[in-house]
């Protein structure tokens, strides 16, 4: 009896010591993630220190369920309300290095077009830079933010944004033909174009952009253009839309004169200017807007 008892606990012990030594092995494999530089880092576990400087990134660090992993956020990052807590660390045109370094992240997510990459880099952070034009690209860096927080829900979170956008097009009623219309993304004239994420959104909510394609995702358009263009609809925030009717030629533009202009909150805005994991309540924003003033 004491012979199979200890036969049996030692086969016992050595399938546990081969599932603790699996569980380590698991554990220790290192993460690597490739960013849009091309440059791959790698850590030997996922990260658990994190500060972002750009808002989309936050939301989707959030999105993942890995908030508690945020220990800095811009200036600008207001969503969820629990990041408003969190230590700001400038924006993607100031990063504050020193407020950076200070709160000793193992990773910083930024804008590919942010500055202070490579001084934070020459001062032994890790950094990932990402760049999000259009829908592909902001797929793209939710399912590698999920790779790099070992997040498997990412592709299912993914798939539910892109079933939202389609639930807010199906809220439309066909139009006899499609409304052309004009988005204002910031002062300056800068524009969404059909190839940018907002302009994808236009397209799969039935709006034809003004904006010609090869002008780029987010260019900046010749005033004279959009007079001239006379969209039947305009869209754009309230922090640009003082004094509208007073630009040169524009009230005498169709959707200005027909009333047919979407003034957006600052807190929509903010919902439909970030390609990330509030796309499908962009779409629904827009659609409102859509249903309310594109009405012929």
């Amino acid at each position: 009896m004491n012979t199979l008892l200890k036969r049996c606990c030692g086969a016992w012990l050595t399938s546990l010591c081969w599932l603790l030594l699996a569980a380590g092995v698991a554990q220790a494999a290192p993460v690597r993630i490739t960013d849009d530089r091309g440059v791959t880092v790698e850590w030997a576990q996922s990260p658990q220190r994190i500060v972002t400087v750009l808002p989309s990134l936050t939301e989707t660090v959030c999105e993942l369920g890995q908030c508690h992993r945020l220990v800095g956020v811009d200036r600008y990052s207001n969503h969820p309300a629990s990041v408003r807590r969190l230590p700001q660390v400038g924006g993607g045109i100031d990063p504050q290095i020193e407020s950076i370094v200070a709160l000793r992240p193992d990773v910083v997510l930024m804008s590919s077009s942010s500055r202070g990459v490579q001084r934070l880099e020459a001062l032994g952070l890790r950094v990932l830079t990402f760049e999000t034009r259009n829908a592909t690209e902001a797929r793209s860096v939710m399912l590698r933010l999920g790779d790099l927080l070992q997040v498997p829900d990412a592709p299912r979170l993914w798939q539910a944004i892109e079933a939202g956008v389609a639930d807010a097009a199906r809220t439309l009623p066909p139009q006899p033909r499609p409304l052309r219309a004009y988005y204002e993304v910031s002062t300056g004239g800068y524009a969404a174009g059909p190839a940018s994420f907002i302009g994808e959104l236009m397209g799969r909510l039935g709006l034809q952009n003004i904006v010609p394609a090869e002008q780029g995702p987010f260019p900046r358009m010749n005033p004279e253009f959009v007079v001239r263009a006379d969209p039947d609809l305009i869209l754009i925030g309230v922090r640009n839309a003082h004094g509208l009717e007073n630009r040169p030629g524009w009230r005498g533009m169709r959707a200005v004169r027909e009333q047919r202009v979407c003034i957006f909150s600052t807190e929509e805005s903010d919902v439909l200017v970030r390609p990330g994991p509030r796309m499908a309540e962009a779409a629904r924003v827009m659609a409102r807007c859509i249903a309310s003033r594109g009405a012929r």
